[in-house]
Formats: C-alpha cells, structure tokens, sequence
C-alpha cells in the first residue's frame, strides 16, 4: 500500500514537472512588431495628463520639463524646505 502511493505520488509529480515544459512557441504576428514613437511626440489626441502650454513633437520643450520634474519634483533635497502648494 505504501509503495503504491509512494509509486503515484511520483507520477503525479513527474507529469506535473512534465506540464510546466508544455510552452507553446509563441510567433510574431502578421504585421511584425510595432514601432513606438518618440515620447516627445505625444500622443494623436489631446489628454488631460499633457501639459498646458505644451505642443506634440516639441523635443526641447519636452527636455526641459522633463529636467525641471527630476529637479523640483523627485529631489528630495530641493523639497525639504518648500512649502505644500
């Protein structure tokens, strides 16, 4: 009795090892891979998330705003002494 359940115990464990190697080979579609833009060009419609003041495919403007998030808005040290908007 024991050897048999020692026995199936293997088996199940074995087939279930042997599910996980099942992948299915996964294949590019027929058009292939997309292309995205350039964030500085933005996107076809106007958001509510964009800038104001902002125009799509402005590259410096887009520099710009980017260095003055990373500098005001994610320096902690520039942070510490400023007062809550």
């Amino acid at each position: 009795m024991i050897k048999r359940l020692t026995y199936t115990s293997l088996a199940v464990a074995a087939l279930l090892g042997l599910a996980a190697c099942g992948d299915q080979p996964q294949e590019m579609n027929a058009n292939g891979v997309k292309q995205d833009n350039a964030s500085y060009q933005g996107v076809a419609h106007e958001s509510q998330y964009v800038q104001a003041g902002w125009k799509a495919g402005d590259k410096t403007s887009w520099e710009q705003q980017l260095k003055a998030r990373a500098q005001y808005g994610q320096n902690d040290y520039q942070r510490v002494g400023a007062q809550p908007k």
